[in-house]
This record gives structure tokens, sequence and C-alpha cells, in this order.
């Protein structure tokens, strides 16, 4: 992994990326991550000599560099998310901005500058199309392939995101988010049917908007007297159904 994209900015720079855009329930994560670049140097080809984009990872190989990435010494990093509420109110690419001026100025806030990004000159690589909320950064298309701080980001947000699938496992059984992850599986989709959504789910997503709005429809008909399936309330289908005389 090249540091070409670090060297240019020069000492402070900072990766970012995100992770979770697609799930049909959770938050979506960010993570920034920095480290003196004469010490990311020696890193690249050393500790971090694994590390790449996290989608070329196993998810044992990114538990590991996780681990490795958050325990180095000088290594500064944080990680940060939007909720699903704020998903629904924003929209899926703003809060993915939010969450990533979230992680900026929370790892500034770790080397002391409370007052954030805009109060002090520091290199920001971004994964992806610009950013709005991160004004001055640089962003890079397949960023995840080309820096290595953008790497590293991109296995912290991976592993925290999935971390927090663990925790929907807990909380609401029944949905595999131990196995999807929140994506809009076969399975995930099917269980969505089955139990409705549960309070993390995406409401603005496709096939969470969809079920709702059959929901919506059934209570409506229900409220002007109609059985489910479009039978007044009171009458059999037999009564109703031959349209023939008994």
């Amino acid at each position: 992994m090249t540091l070409e994209h670090e060297t240019a900015l020069g000492d402070p720079v900072m990766g970012i990326d995100e992770a979770g855009r697609g799930p049909l329930a959770g938050g979506v994560y960010a993570a920034a991550v920095f480290c003196p670049l004469a010490l990311a140097r020696r890193l690249a080809e050393g500790e971090w000599r694994a590390v790449n984009d996290s989608k070329k990872l196993s998810p044992a190989k990114r538990d590991a560099l996780a681990a490795v990435i958050k325990s180095t010494e000088g290594c500064v990093w944080a990680i940060a998310s939007a909720d699903n509420r704020e998903i629904d109110k924003l929209n899926i690419l703003r809060a993915t901005h939010l969450a990533m001026r979230r992680a900026a100025d929370s790892l500034l806030a770790k080397l002391g500058e409370a007052g954030g990004l805009g109060s002090v000159r520091f290199g920001v690589l971004v994964d992806g199309l610009p950013v709005p909320t991160l004004p001055g950064s640089v962003n890079l298309v397949k960023g995840d392939s080309k820096s290595l701080f953008i790497a590293a980001a991109s296995i912290l947000a991976k592993t925290a995101r999935d971390e927090d699938c663990l925790r929907l496992e807990r909380e609401y059984p029944g949905y595999g988010f131990a196995v999807h992850k929140g994506y809009p599986t076969k399975d995930h989709v099917a269980a969505l049917e089955r139990l409705g959504p549960c309070p993390e789910h995406r409401r603005s997503f496709g096939p969470v908007a969809r079920l709702l709005r059959a929901d919506d429809d059934l209570y409506a008909r229900l409220a002007h007297g109609e059985q489910a399936g479009g039978v007044p309330v009171g009458e059999s289908e037999a009564s109703v159904g031959s349209g023939e005389p008994d």
C-alpha cells in the first residue's frame, strides 16, 4: 500500500473512510487515522504491510489488523457514526458525510485540537467523491486501494460496523444481523416480512419503506371497515364472493 498521496499533502495528514451505506438497518460508520509520515513509512514495510481495502480482507484478517492499528504507538484514530434516525432524516449520503466529519473532529480532539477541523491546518484524504463536511479535503476514488491511511480507516470503520451488527443480533434476534450484517439479502428481506421492522431499521430504505407502506394501506382498509382481504367487516367471504343468489 502506497503513501504517495499522504506524502503529497505532507504532515500532518489523516485518512477517512466509511462503512455501512448499503444496509437496511443500523448506523453508518466512519473512521479517521493519522500517524506521522516517518512512522507511517516504517509501518508500511512492517506491522501495517498487510493493511488493504477492508473489502479485500477476510473478517478474521480485518479484526486482526484493526487490533494492530489501534495498538500502534504514535497512531491516532477515531471512529464515529450516524444512526438510523439521522439517516432517515438527512438521507444516507448526508449522514455519511456527518459521520466522517465527526470522526475527523474526534481525532483532532484526541490531539488536543478541540476546535475541530476548521480550527487547524490538517491534511485530509477521503475515500470516494468530494465530502462537503470536510472542506479542503482531497478525495480519492477507490482511495482504500491507493492510500495506507484510508485503507486503515476502512478497516476500523468496517470492524466497528460489524461489531454493532452483533449487538443488533443480541437485541433483535430473528433477523440474522450477525450473518448478513444488515444488507438486503433474501433471508433478511424474508425476516423483515415475517417480523416487521425493528427500531433500528432504516425507514427510508426501499424494502423497509415498501413494507411500512403496505402496513399503512392495511390499517387504512381496516379503519374503513374492510378485512385484510378486502371484505367488509361483518360479512363473510361466502356472502360476497360469488355474486350469485343463494
